[in-house]
């Protein structure tokens, strides 16, 4: 889920720009390292390393037939004849009508109002723990205010254009993602070949999950998302209809080995309760200077806080564009569509502030006593539930092109003819609803008193978020047809 650089930072976002219509104007490296960078992120890794060896069964598993299916179905969908533009509204309202697909775009952008709170509360979970200040990260009213303001600062310095953000956001890919993963599997090594142990942590837990372990799958579902935003842009590869799934395949592999590099370290060196946003530096701390914050392990988590920050900042106004081209379709007031003179969608930016600001309230004091491991939790498992709407939407969608509009024009058809359409929508569709049952399972590692509060949360915000956008669409599309 790591999107650094603002000219793709429609992550886990509906893509709204057209189609590349020249082949060969995109390289394949190009196009591999744009999607890679959808999902590529550290601050998953602690929660990875939660389910032990079954991390790297749940990776494999997800990234076999989530990942791959979202992929392949979505570029079949972005080069159907006249569902190019809008992304995910038009994959999905054109086949099952508008007020389908204005929620299905809702869902893909509302996830990440979620998804922000997540991301600060793992920047604040990596400062509380190298600086000593274990407050940022415990008490309720501290850890809240620190969200606002990073969020609102980041959010304001929107409004004077993207270039510069750009450009942050391009160091801390490479300074805050890659340097860190790359100096965690180095430290690795050289714990382990000095005659350390692996934790039971890791070797404790069984390669094939157990029932209690299945809400664990979230997180992993969670990983993958996003990589649907790149389909539209797959018809500029030379030969895109035999690179494009050669790609992807490559992405799945990509993105199950560095992944399972990262949640194993983690589980490896740490004894005991890993923490969902501390976990990572505490790893690093294990493997640098055991019990103590010595400065590389406190310039390795200023890094890792740097590069989370840059993503966050790259997706302010990615997500917008979506809204945007629904509301120049004339499905939202026309305000919704006004820029500023650097080009940035203040009102959208604005409303998506203020919900940030309410979600942030709801999962940090929701959470009560139960504390910031728990909120934490709630947050992914939100934002993984939210978007997973939009994916039942999509493969729904995909089922009815397939067998009403199979005639329709498209440039690019999942391989295998009816029988591959079928084998990878039915396992996505599946999946989808597999990772939905699980997000509503009680992970293991929550007490009784933790579990009720997460469930209540999750369920309350969830028929919440469900019902919106159709009470929305309601209200402003008034006489037209849904």
């Amino acid at each position: 889920m790591g999107q650094p650089d603002n000219s793709s930072s429609t992550t886990r976002t509906a893509e709204t720009s057209k189609p590349l219509t020249g082949p060969g104007s995109m390289s394949k490296f190009a196009f591999f390292a744009m999607t890679a960078s959808l999902f590529l992120t550290v601050y998953e890794y602690p929660t990875f390393a939660q389910s032990g060896q079954t991390l790297i069964f749940y990776l494999i598993l997800c990234g076999a037939l989530w990942f791959l299916p979202v992929a392949l179905c979505a570029a079949e969908l972005a080069t159907v004849k006249g569902y190019s533009d809008g992304g995910i509204f038009s994959w999905v309202g054109k086949p099952l009508g508008t007020s389908m697909g204005f929620a299905a775009l809702f869902f893909q952008w509302f996830q990440i109002t979620v998804g922000f709170v997540t991301m600060f509360y793992f920047i604040i979970g990596v400062f509380a723990s190298v600086l000593d200040i274990p407050q940022l990260n415990e008490v309720p009213w501290i850890k809240f205010s620190v969200v606002l303001v990073l969020f609102w600062i980041t959010t304001l310095l929107q409004f004077r254009g993207t270039s510069f953000t750009a450009k942050i956001a391009k160091y801390a890919f490479s300074l805050g993602i890659v340097l860190p993963v790359l100096a965690l599997a180095v430290l690795a090594i050289y714990y382990f070949s000095n005659g350390h142990t692996v934790s039971t942590n890791f070797t404790g837990v069984d390669f094939f999950p157990k029932e209690g372990n299945l809400a664990a799958m979230t997180a992993f579902v969670l990983t993958y998302m996003g990589v649907e935003a790149s389909a539209p842009k797959a018809v500029g590869l030379n030969n895109f209809k035999r690179s494009y799934p050669l790609i992807m395949m490559g992405l799945v592999l990509v993105g199950v080995i560095l992944c399972t590099l990262g949640g194993s370290i983690v589980a490896m060196v740490i004894e005991g309760n890993i923490s969902s946003n501390e976990g990572l530096i505490d790893a690093f701390r294990v493997l640098i200077s055991p019990g103590k914050n010595s400065w590389p392990v406190i310039v390795i988590g200023v890094l890792i806080c740097f590069g989370i920050f840059g993503q966050v900042s790259s997706w302010v106004v990615g997500p917008t564009s979506g809204l945007q081209y629904v509301a120049e379709q004339g499905y939202l007031p026309a305000r919704f569509a006004k820029k500023n003179s650097k080009g940035v969608p203040t009102f959208i930016l604005l409303i998506q502030g203020i919900i940030v600001t309410i979600w942030a309230a709801v999962l940090t004091f929701g959470s009560g006593s139960s504390g910031a491991n728990m909120s934490f939790q709630t947050a992914i498992s939100l934002t993984v539930v939210i978007y997973l709407s939009a994916y039942v939407l999509f493969f729904v969608a995909y089922f009815v092109v397939v067998f009403r509009h199979k005639d329709a024009p498209r440039d690019y058809a999942v391989p295998g003819g009816l029988i591959g359409k079928v084998f990878f929508g039915g396992a996505g569709l599946i999946m989808s609803l597999l990772a939905l049952y699980a997000a509503f399972s009680i992970p293991s590692s929550m007490s009784a008193s933790e579990g009720r509060s997460y469930i209540v949360i999750l369920i309350c915000s969830f028929i919440a978020t469900i019902v919106f956008p159709f009470i929305l669409y309601k209200i402003f599309n008034k006489g037209r047809e849904s």
